[in-house]
């Protein structure tokens, strides 16, 4: 009698632990992927449990944009590219960046060799694939600061609105893409094409990378100190899951797979995923990196006579909880 008492004790210590757990819905960006390991790693290892936290993960996808998410309530914090971050808040929208996980970018263009683009002088009179909801602007303001109209013709590019597949690429409707050095770029690989058969060129080398992959909440919800609170618990969570996904990718890799509801991701691709987005956290604790963040708003502020945003923004980002998290 007395063990089922105890049994029964310890049931109710956990079922009132799990009602007093403080709930946080976090938007992805994209569908559940190893672009998003940190996060899933930290909910399978307990990491967010141990902070009191009840984390519902929300997968993203093509019809979702995290920034009407959480514009509507859907979400405490979403996972976004600063461009389009920058350029929603100056559109009204304000979302303030809490920590960042990608230290590095991994986006570039990936072009077939046999249609002549060796150098980025080549571009022109090229179809580029472009991907469009916030990720053009680094695009833009590169060929802005080339010298690049992207209204066509001889000494332009003409714009493919890309989706988001190579499908372009291979049926040759383009000579370059928009890939991730995580992602597509591989997916070009398993379509047959040989890497000595392609051109790459990372925005990180071209002296235009704008920071992916942060943290972001809205501004007014930071006036609340109980919002502040759970936030740190949060991004301390969620980088020890980040930290955890780097020293043991293919572990996370398996995490990630096993988050996956729709079946559509293979443990190859997850896996060589994982070991290049380690590549991208690499480096960061999760605080943002002021200098990073300054060139991603000069490189979104220089683009010629159609700039991502026209000013430099105030209060699009805080210190304040990755220094409280990393105590």
């Amino acid at each position: 009698m007395m063990k089922k008492v105890m049994l029964g004790a310890a049931a109710l210590a956990l079922m009132a632990g799990a009602a007093s757990a403080e709930e946080v819905k976090l938007q992805l960006k994209w569908v559940t992927q190893a672009q998003f390991a940190g996060y899933y790693v930290a909910a399978e290892k307990g990491y967010f449990e141990e902070e009191g936290l009840d984390v519902t993960i929300l997968p993203g996808g093509p019809d979702i944009a995290p920034e009407q998410v959480i514009a509507g309530g859907g979400a405490d914090v979403i996972v976004d590219w600063m461009p389009p971050a920058l350029a929603a808040r100056e559109k009204g929208l304000k979302l303030v960046n809490i920590a960042q996980p990608f230290k590095h970018s991994g986006m570039m263009l990936t072009c077939l060799k046999e249609t002549g683009v060796a150098t980025t002088a080549d571009f022109k009179g090229k179809t580029l694939g472009v991907w469009f909801f916030g990720n053009e602007y680094p695009f833009l303001n590169w060929m802005s600061k080339l010298g690049i109209p992207t209204t066509g013709g001889a000494d332009g590019v003409e714009v493919l609105k890309q989706g988001f597949n190579v499908d372009p690429l291979l049926q040759k409707q383009a000579a370059c893409i928009s890939t991730m050095t995580y992602n597509e770029y591989w997916q070009v690989i398993d379509a047959g094409i040989k890497p000595e058969d392609l051109v790459t060129f990372k925005y990180e080398d071209e002296g235009v990378a704008t920071l992916e992959d942060g943290l972001y909440v809205m501004e007014d919800k930071l006036a609340d100190p109980a919002f502040k609170a759970t936030m740190v618990k949060f991004v301390r969570a969620a980088m020890k899951g980040w930290k955890y996904a780097e020293a043991n990718p293919d572990e996370a890799a398996m995490i990630v797979l096993d988050n996956d509801e729709t079946g559509a991701q293979t443990e190859t691709h997850q896996k060589r995923m994982m070991s290049e987005v380690a590549k991208l956290t690499a480096g960061s604790n999760g605080a943002l990196d002021v200098a990073d963040y300054e060139r991603t708003v000069a490189t979104l502020m220089g683009g010629g006579s159609d700039p991502v945003i026209t000013k430099a923004p105030e209060g699009a980002y805080t210190l304040e909880i990755t220094n409280e998290a990393l105590k």
